[in-house]
């Protein structure tokens, strides 16, 4: 039996990225955005969406992205994780791709140390390269930095530990 993945693609940049259909709620196109104080740099702030507030993050600043030129283009995908509601800003979302499982490989990002470590896989999908990203360490990772718990830093210098790390 072939058992394919099933991605919802988008772009950031000239890169293609996918994150997996069941975890996708809606796409949406960006409104306006209400700051929040305090939060990284890479959190935009939080919408209302139909009476649901939820967080949005420019994954594109996450994934460290240095320029970023919002265009009407750009989407919100609205995504489900632990029961709460977060949005990530792309530059555009295309298309649900369907990827067999043995055109998937492992990530070359696994084994460095410090690195955000969301990707899972590289999916082959009509000659090209697609970036898979477990949204669960990219929003846990997220959250983590904002409440200041220990884990993983986020990418950005700004998100640096207060303490270093205690010796081993």
């Amino acid at each position: 039996m072939n058992r394919e993945l099933h991605i919802v693609g988008f772009q950031i940049g000239r890169e293609t990225y996918g994150v997996p259909i069941t975890s996708l709620h809606e796409i949406v196109r960006v409104p306006e955005i209400t700051a929040v104080p305090g939060a990284p740099d890479y959190m935009e702030g939080v919408i209302n969406l139909r009476g649901k507030i939820v967080s949005v993050l420019d994954l594109r600043k996450r994934l460290g992205e240095t320029k970023v030129v919002p265009n009407r283009q750009n989407r919100i995908l609205v995504l489900e994780h632990k029961g709460k509601l977060s949005g990530l800003i792309v530059d555009s979302a295309s298309e649900v791709l369907k990827i067999p499982v043995a055109d998937v490989e492992a990530s070359p990002t696994e084994h460095f140390e410090g690195s955000l470590n969301c990707v899972t896989g590289l999916g082959k999908y009509q000659g090209r390269l697609i970036v898979l990203l477990d949204m669960a360490k990219l929003l846990d990772s997220g959250s983590a930095a904002r409440k200041g718990e220990a884990g993983q830093p986020g990418p950005s210098a700004k998100a640096a530990p207060k303490a270093p790390p205690a010796a081993p």
